[in-house]
C-alpha cells in the first residue's frame, strides 16, 4: 500500500490545529507544523513533527516547507477567531484571516500543492432566515469574522477553477471539548468559547461566567448554538482529505455541526451538573456580532463524507474538556520545563 502523503498543518499548535496533527497522525499521514505561537503551543505538537515557527505570510518559508517535505495538502486553521474583537478591530481580521490566506494559497500554488482544506465558520452566514442552517443559505456575515472566512472562501473558489487544485471549506459551528485520551485540549489564556469558561469557573479559575444577552428570541432568551466535540470535527477534516484525493476534479463547502442546538444556560446547567459546583452567573448586555441561534443542518456532509459523529453529546464534551482543563497547568508546566 503506497505512503499516505504529507500534509502541512497551520497553526498546529493550537487548539483545533494541535487536535488535527493527532488525528492525521493517527491516519497515518505524515505531518508538519507551522505555527506562530501567538495563541498555539510549541508543547502542543508531538516533539517528532516536523515543527516551523513562522508565519504563513512568509512565503519564502512557506514554500521551502511544502518543497522539502514533498507537502500534497494543507489544512489551513491559522487565523484570528474571537467575534467581538473583530468588531472592535477589524484590520487585525482581514490581514490575518484574509490577506495572509490570499498569501498561503498563492504559495500553495506555487508549490503544486494539489489539495487544501480551509478551517472556515458558520459565522459567514450570519443571522440566517433558517433555524437550521444549510449550505446553500444565503452568506450574509454580520462581523469581520465571518467576513473574513468568507473572503478566504472566495478566493480558494477562485484559485481552485483557474488552477490543478481542489479544497473543502468546512464551516464550523461552536467547537469544545477536548481530545478524550488527554493529549491536547483548549489552552489559550483568556480564551471566550463558553464552554472552556464555564470549565474554568467550575474549577475556580474564573469569578463566575457572564452570560452576554437574556433577550434574544430564543426559548430562555439566551444565545443557541451548536457544539460539536473537536475530536469530531478533526476526523471530519481527514476524511475530507481523503475524498479531496480520490476526487481531484471536486471542491466541497460542508457544514460540521450536530444540527442540535443549546442555550447559553443549558449549557452552564450540565457543567454544574457534571461538577455539581454551581457557577455563579451574571447577566450582560448582547456582544456585537452575535446573532441569536446558529444551528446546523449537517445532511450534506454525512451523505457526502462516511463522517457519523462519536461524541455528539454535550455532557461528553463538557466532561472532556474539563478533564483537560484540570490538567492545563500541569502539562502547561512540563511543556515549558522540556523547552528549558
Amino acid at each position: 500500500m503506497p505512503a499516505k502523503l504529507m500534509v502541512l498543518v497551520t497553526g498546529g499548535a493550537g487548539y483545533i490545529g494541535s487536535h488535527a496533527v493527532l488525528a492525521l497522525r493517527d491516519a497515518g499521514y505524515g505531518v508538519a507544523v507551522i505555527d506562530n505561537l501567538v495563541t498555539g503551543f510549541r508543547w502542543a505538537v508531538p516533539a517528532d513533527v516536523p515543527f516551523f515557527a513562522g508565519d504563513i505570510a512568509d512565503q519564502a518559508l512557506v514554500e521551502r516547507i511544502l518543497r522539502d517535505h514533498g507537502v500534497g495538502a494543507i489544512m489551513h486553521f491559522a487565523g484570528s477567531v474571537v467575534v467581538p474583537e473583530s468588531v472592535e478591530n477589524p484590520l487585525k481580521y482581514y490581514h490575518n484571516n484574509s490577506a495572509k490566506t490570499r498569501d498561503l494559497i498563492e504559495s500553495a500554488v506555487r508549490a503544486g500543492v494539489p489539495h487544501f482544506i480551509f478551517s472556515s465558520t458558520a459565522a459567514t452566514y450570519g443571522t440566517p432566515d433558517v433555524r437550521a442552517v444549510r449550505e446553500d443559505t444565503p452568506q450574509r456575515p454580520i462581523n469581520p469574522y465571518g467576513m473574513s472566512k468568507l473572503m478566504s472562501e472566495y478566493m480558494l473558489r477562485d484559485v481552485a477553477a483557474a488552477h490543478p487544485m481542489n479544497f473543502c471549506a468546512l464551516r464550523y459551528f461552536n467547537v469544545a471539548g477536548a481530545d478524550p485520551d488527554g493529549r491536547t485540549g483548549q489552552s489559550t489564556d483568556g480564551a471566550t468559547h463558553l464552554i472552556k469558561v464555564a470549565v474554568e469557573a467550575a474549577l475556580g479559575k474564573r469569578d463566575g461566567v457572564a452570560v452576554f444577552g437574556s433577550d434574544f428570541d430564543t426559548p430562555d432568551g439566551t444565545g443557541v448554538r451548536d457544539y460539536i466535540h473537536v475530536s469530531d470535527l478533526v476526523a471530519a477534516h481527514v476524511l475530507a482529505l481523503e475524498a479531496l484525493i480520490a476526487d481531484p476534479e471536486r471542491s466541497h463547502m460542508l457544514n460540521c455541526g450536530y444540527g442540535r442546538g443549546f442555550s447559553v444556560l443549558e449549557v452552564l446547567d450540565a457543567v454544574d451538573r457534571i461538577t455539581n459546583r454551581p457557577i455563579r452567573r451574571t447577566m450582560a448586555p448582547r456582544r456585537a456580532g452575535d446573532p441569536p441561534a446558529l444551528i446546523s443542518d449537517n445532511r450534506a456532509i454525512l451523505e457526502t463524507l462516511p463522517w457519523r459523529p462519536r461524541h455528539a453529546d454535550l455532557d461528553t464534551i463538557v466532561s472532556h474538556a474539563l478533564a483537560w482543563e484540570a490538567r492545563l497547568d500541569e502539562r502547561k508546566a512540563q511543556g515549558m520545563r522540556s523547552q528549558t
